[in-house]
């Protein structure tokens, strides 16, 4: 069978290609897809800004953000059934390194994959897709692909606060850095557990988004006394959680400064590569807590569980501003690249 595909070859360079689907292994499923986000990773990997994506070995199919149904399985699937609705993880760890038995992040994985990012894990930007059963999450009957197509996102956001120990709850007072996809999850998240949850977000359409999405309050934090209204909002305390999901180098250096004491601060965003001066001696005198997540460990069916929980409290279809179908995918590219103020979600599209 042959289906349309996309290829990165490299910067600017997407192409989409008519290629035959292989052969199905005893362990893989094939997946038509539905839907497949357009995340702020991909954009930097086509623009050559970032190495994640990786067509230095070959050209790859991005997209790690789907949704879609299972249209055939291997012979040794066991737990996903033709006709299931599905979506799946980002890093795929392999499970039987040495790192992977003793329990390690799948980022330590020492066999590690990445969907959409690398020639042996091609993405959902195509029309169809194969993975292997155990990364593969069913969704519920009634959740539309686009539905789908956040779990990974949100999972980062839910892991980022709630993984590796961490946690929040009525008794915090929460500061979120940046509303974009990952950060307006982590809002959700943070509201759902009873914690006041304030955003700080320089774009005033992510600032009124997160109002929608569950935020106590907002702050640009290119006003000069931003820090100021963040004491006036924590009566003095500063917040008890961080979550830094914008990846920008201010707010990874205001953390250490705006934290309360005792506080739990989550470094979600993506600063790899670039050396960020912080004053690092607040984790001494503020008895600061700081934790990161490479990839999302077995968080995908909590994450399926706490989504079904909230839909009818927040509309996740509401955050996909712009859609294109597949065959538009380079006009959907360029949206999302010069429209980052407004195109908060480009989610493409396969009827």
């Amino acid at each position: 069978m042959k289906a349309k595909i996309a290829f990165l070859y490299g910067p600017h360079d997407l192409r989409v290609e008519e290629v035959e689907i292989p052969e199905l292994k005893s362990n893989q499923v094939l997946i038509k897809v539905g839907a497949c986000g357009i995340c702020g990773s991909d954009v930097e990997c086509f623009e050559g800004h970032s190495a994640e994506g990786r067509y230095d070995i070959a050209p790859y199919t991005p997209g790690h953000e789907w949704g879609g149904q299972i249209a055939a399985i291997g012979s040794g699937v066991a737990t996903l059934a033709v006709g299931n609705k599905v979506t799946g993880d980002c890093v795929m760890a392999c499970g039987v390194c040495k790192n992977c038995k003793e329990g390690l992040m799948p980022s330590a994985c020492l066999n590690m994959r990445e969907i959409g990012f690398r020639p042996d894990s091609p993405g959902g930007m195509g029309e169809y897709m194969i993975v292997e059963e155990q990364y593969v999450s069913q969704i519920p009957d009634n959740w539309t692909y686009e539905d789908g197509a956040w779990v990974e996102t949100f999972s980062i956001g839910y892991f980022g606060i709630w993984g590796n120990g961490g946690y929040i709850d009525a008794s915090d007072t929460a500061l979120i850095f940046g509303c974009g996809p990952v950060g307006i999850s982590a809002v959700m998240v943070a509201k759902t557990s009873g914690a006041k949850t304030i955003v700080a977000d320089p774009l005033q359409y992510r600032r009124d988004l997160a109002l929608k999405y569950g935020a106590d309050a907002v702050i640009n934090p290119l006003d000069s006394d931003w820090k100021e209204q963040l004491q006036k909002l924590t009566n003095g305390s500063g917040p008890s959680v961080i979550a830094e999901a914008s990846g920008n180098d201010a707010a990874i250096a205001a953390c250490f400064e705006v934290a309360g004491h005792s506080c739990r601060i989550n470094f979600i965003g993506h600063s790899i590569g670039r050396k960020v001066p912080v004053e690092l001696g607040w984790t001494i005198w503020k008895t600061l807590k700081t934790k990161g997540s490479g990839g999302t460990k077995d968080f995908a069916q909590r994450t399926i569980r706490f989504m079904s929980a909230i839909r009818d409290k927040y509309d996740f279809g509401a955050l996909n501003t712009h859609f294109y179908q597949f065959g538009d995918i380079h006009e959907a590219f360029d949206k999302a690249i010069h429209d980052k103020s407004t195109a908060f979600k480009v989610m493409l599209k396969f009827d």
